[in-house]
């Protein structure tokens, strides 16, 4: 799909809230029933040339297998994805049958919702969508968003179709699917500024990190890939790392297979992430719900690379039980205990837990703990870009939890790279921010030693603020930041750091 198609795609749908939600939803929860309703769309789309193969699958098992429960493989195979639909109903049936009875359209919606795969059902339930549905059903909505989003003059299928002048419509693909998603998404939250920062990262933070982690291995970078976020929000970080390794370092005669995971506490945003799964072809399985620091969902599983903006100054007191043994202080995760070494060169035990209130280094002890071997992996080790704010450098008394981590970080000579960001850079905070970069497999000239790099600088004014963000990067920005990081900078020996202040 060209940019003017994309953009003319965007468009269409950013209009049917206004169109269709105006005084039956405020402005700020138009995502709420958009996003969803878009995800809903784009399944059904591409599960409709397969929809009879599944019917005729449900019908075939129901008569030939003595058993009440559906085996999914069959489904799956007869679908073609990794989700299905045993309803008899679509969209556009449900559109093209209803009547004036609300009861009836509901009732056929939730059949409809109901014959989804398991993987759906808990997309449509953290979307709270039959809710979603019953009101706007209540409040004579509902056919006409459904309208908007069948509509023959958009194609929001992986197919060619006409428009209702009989012209050809590009087709969309899984990449733009999520090329569109991620553009709602951001446009939504630009509207909603006040809640942004805590899901979305701007999208250029997030390039000027995947330049970061990828660009200085571009010739090593292998050809099966894992990547993992685990405050994953929306997904950006995933999606924008899947882009960026596709477009920018392809894999001759074949393309690189990347696996991405993540992990999101809120409820509305994972759902978000998992649809975007789901719509791109990847697997959503590995997008996992809850409390990172309180499960560990990944138990076991090393990560190549892994990029996160953890939340900052947020208490994880909640999570303290799962951490600490009930009734003492001590740590019983193994992620968050350490070894540390003495005056004389022996290795003893420390914890590697802050203050309760403030747990983003957890969220940075979390990835260092799924960092793979480089002796295990071909010498290459994993790599990781954080976002914190100044915290993570300056906080705890030596001998604390924060200072622990920090020296077991520099003994280990795992920091790669410190930069400050500018302010107002982010869309809920107007703090200063840092981008650590951290590696257990440096090259031989960065060895013993840390790079600081100050661009806090560099940046275009926006001419609206969005929020507390009233600036970017602008691509050449990104370009010299990363120069400064291939070739240059300020390089400070880890031995000169000062634990407890860096």
């Amino acid at each position: 799909m060209n940019h003017t198609a994309h953009n003319k795609l965007v468009a269409f749908i950013w209009s049917i809230a206004d169109d269709c939600l105006r005084d039956v939803y405020v402005r700020g929860k138009y995502r709420d029933v958009i996003l969803p309703m878009l995800v809903l769309r784009r399944l059904d789309a591409v599960l409709e040339p397969t929809k009879q193969a599944v019917l005729d699958e449900v019908e075939f098992q129901r008569t030939n297998y003595d058993t009440t429960e559906l085996e999914s493989g069959g489904l799956t195979d007869a679908s073609g994805y990794v989700f299905y639909n045993t309803s008899k109903w679509r969209l556009q049936s449900l559109h093209d049958t209803a009547s004036n009875n609300t009861d009836i359209l509901v009732g056929n919606f939730n059949e409809y919702l109901n014959g989804f795969s398991t993987n759906v059902i808990d997309i449509i339930n953290k979307f709270a969508l039959k809710d979603k549905i019953k009101h706007m059903a209540s409040k004579d909505v509902l056919l006409g968003v459904v309208e908007k989003f069948i509509s023959p003059d958009i194609n929001l299928t992986p197919n060619e179709k006409t428009d209702s002048e009989g012209y050809p419509l590009p087709i969309l693909t899984n990449l733009g699917m999520g090329y569109v998603f991620e553009e709602l998404i951001r446009k939504f939250n630009e509207e909603n500024n006040e809640e942004a920062g805590e899901h979305f990262t701007p999208r250029e933070v997030i390039q000027l990190m995947t330049h970061l982690i990828f660009d200085p291995i571009k010739d090593s970078i292998p050809p099966v890939i894992t990547i993992y976020d685990p405050a994953c929000g929306s997904g950006g970080m995933l999606t924008e790392s899947q882009n960026f390794i596709t477009q920018n370092y392809p894999l001759e005669g074949r393309g690189r297979d990347i696996y991405l995971f993540g992990k999101e506490i809120n409820d509305e945003t994972y759902a978000i992430c998992k649809s975007d799964m789901i719509i791109k072809g990847d697997d959503p399985e590995n997008i996992k719900n809850g409390s990172t620091l309180a499960v560990d969902s990944f138990y076991g599983i090393q990560f190549d690379f892994m990029l996160s903006n953890p939340p900052y100054g947020k208490s994880w007191g909640a999570d303290a039980k799962y951490i600490k043994e009930d009734g003492s202080k001590a740590v019983i995760d193994p992620r968050f205990k350490i070894h540390l070494t003495d005056y004389w060169g022996q290795k003893y035990p420390a914890d590697a837990v802050p203050r309760s209130s403030d747990g983003q280094l957890l969220f940075l002890m979390e990835m260092i703990s799924k960092m793979k071997s480089p002796e295990e992996n071909n010498g290459q080790g994993s790599r990781i870009a954080s976002v914190h704010n100044g915290s993570s450098l300056f906080t705890g008394d030596a001998g604390g939890g924060e200072s622990n981590i920090r020296r077991h970080i520099i003994e280990n000579d795992m920091l790669e790279t410190i930069i400050q960001m500018p302010n107002n850079l982010f869309y809920n905070t107007g703090i200063t921010t840092y981008i650590w970069v951290v590696s257990n497999s440096k090259p031989i000239h960065r060895r013993g030693k840390v790079q600081l790099i100050e661009a806090s600088q560099l940046f275009q004014k926006l001419r609206k603020n969005l929020g507390d963000k009233n600036c970017e990067f602008a691509p050449e920005h990104i370009a010299e930041i990363v120069q400064y990081y291939l070739v240059s900078g300020f390089i400070v020996p880890a031995n000169h750091i000062i634990y407890g202040f860096l």
